[in-house]
């Protein structure tokens, strides 16, 4: 495994929209484990593929430690409730905002092995759900704050 790159906030890859994964590789398994290194390594709780400078629909999550969620061409496929809460991203280090997201999330998405699946999950894993996948249409949670909480001191 390896610890990739991450891009940061004005990186034209984060505003790129992604292409579905067509067929699950070796390269793509590799993807998968440097992703949740990388994650891992950063302290984060979600990271998409754009995120370490690769175009393909692809989020790794782990809000509970010790169990990451891997979700290949995911897919919001239900939503309910609604939650207002400060976020982050590891792509705009230093800086958090409000936003507000459904508190309950349903996505649809393949494992590495391509099985197809569904997963729901509530408060902070619906977040990151939502928060990752506006990664994979070349969306930053900024675009999306009511407002800042704090900027980043140059």
């Amino acid at each position: 495994m390896a610890k990739l790159k991450i891009r940061k906030v004005g990186d034209e890859v984060l505003t790129r929209v992604c292409r579905p994964v067509e067929e699950i590789t070796p390269r793509i398994l590799t993807l998968l484990d440097d992703m949740t290194e990388t994650m891992r390594a950063a302290d984060g709780c979600g990271l998409a593929a754009p995120q370490v400078g690769i175009l393909r629909r692809i989020v790794v999550i782990e809000v509970e430690e010790g169990k990451v969620i891997e979700l290949i061409n995911p897919k919001i496929i239900a939503t309910a409730g609604e939650q207002e809460g400060p976020e982050g991203c590891l792509s705009v280090p230093g800086r958090s905002g409000i936003v507000k997201r459904p508190r309950h999330v349903t996505v649809r998405a393949m494992d590495r092995h391509g099985n197809t699946f569904d997963m729901s999950g509530s408060d902070l894993l619906a977040r990151a759900f939502c928060h990752e996948l506006d990664h994979l249409d070349g969306k930053l949670y900024l675009q999306r704050a009511s407002r800042m909480l704090n900027e980043e001191n140059d």
